[in-house]
């Protein structure tokens, strides 16, 4: 570890990470927390998340305080969609640091921020929830991240709600049953298809982030054959790549300009039952998109965002 430490932060809907990172790039201490979903914890839920996180990534470098801190950048999911809230969020780092050597906006920067190591391009998250974020000479754009009320195209969650209700379509009688009906009634342990209601709205009812995690069954049900469950991971690729189109046309790309394009998010753990309709929307949308693995994970980019913050 050598000069100064520079904190980056990358919240979400289902889990918070730190990590912390010396001039040179090095990655120092990390640390995991619950999500930062203000919606969901409340904003006094961030605080302490926050602080907690903060305070393992400093013991583990044998910090006594977060003045030890350069610079820090907090990616917050949902900041910047309340102006009220948003003004609280932008106020909680203050009192957990201690000073005013930070910057918050919403978690999509972070995966930007990693994925294209800060550089120009679109990063398109696909997690609990979706959310397009890119650069082009040091103006922004995002597109998609409207809640999973009515948007989030193609996140976890969006998938989940999607093979859940092509489940109900199967238990009616609406569409033929597949390996989707079969898996949903043993992994969710139901006595009867109609117990799948108690389990998605009755007491106990899970939280956004577990309804998200029966997207799995739909990528296992789709790897058996499920024709449902494959359609829903089409569109879910034709959803993420028209959030990439539409942040393309933000940003003023000109034509025969490379589009530097990557990703980040679980719903990408999927594989190819994500990434190839996503692929192949983008490349017959235009050949100037550069689909590129990502160069980092994006708490790490949340903290490279934080060093060019400061240096700029």
């Amino acid at each position: 570890m050598t000069g100064s430490l520079y904190l980056g932060v990358d919240g979400g809907g289902t889990k918070t990470r730190f990590a912390l990172m010396d001039d040179d790039g090095v990655l120092v201490a990390e640390a995991q927390t619950g999500t930062t979903y203000h919606p969901e914890v409340g904003l006094d839920g961030v605080q302490q998340i926050l602080a907690d996180g903060i305070a393992s990534v400093l013991a583990q470098v044998g910090a006594t305080d977060a003045g030890a801190l350069a610079y820090a950048f907090f990616g917050l999911p949902a900041h910047g969609e309340d102006t009220h809230a948003t003004a609280r969020l932008d106020a909680i780092p203050a009192q957990v640091l201690g000073h005013d050597r930070y910057r918050c906006d919403n978690d999509m920067v972070c995966g930007w921020a990693g994925s294209l190591a800060c550089g120009d391009g679109i990063n398109m998250v696909a997690g609990t929830g979706s959310i397009g974020y890119g650069q082009r000479q040091g103006v922004g754009a995002r597109g998609g991240g409207w809640g999973e009320a009515f948007s989030d195209e193609g996140s976890a969650y969006w998938i989940a709600v999607q093979g859940l209700n092509a489940y109900s379509r199967m238990s009616d009688g609406r569409r033929p049953k597949g390996p989707l009906h079969v898996l949903i009634n043993e992994r969710l342990d139901l006595a009867t298809d109609l117990d799948l209601c108690a389990r998605i709205y009755g007491p106990g009812v899970g939280t956004r982030a577990e309804i998200a995690q029966i997207s799995r069954l739909v990528a296992e049900a789709a790897r058996a054959g499920d024709d449902a469950s494959q359609a829903i991971y089409a569109r879910a690729g034709d959803e993420l790549s028209a959030i990439v189109i539409a942040i393309r046309n933000q940003l003023g790309f000109v034509e025969g300009e490379t589009i530097p394009v990557s990703y980040s998010g679980g719903a990408f753990s999927a594989g190819e039952l994500l990434m190839r309709p996503f692929t192949e929307a983008l490349h017959a949308a235009s050949p100037s998109f550069d689909l590129r693995t990502p160069l980092h994970e994006p708490h790490y980019g949340a903290a490279l965002y934080a060093q060019r913050i400061a240096t700029r």
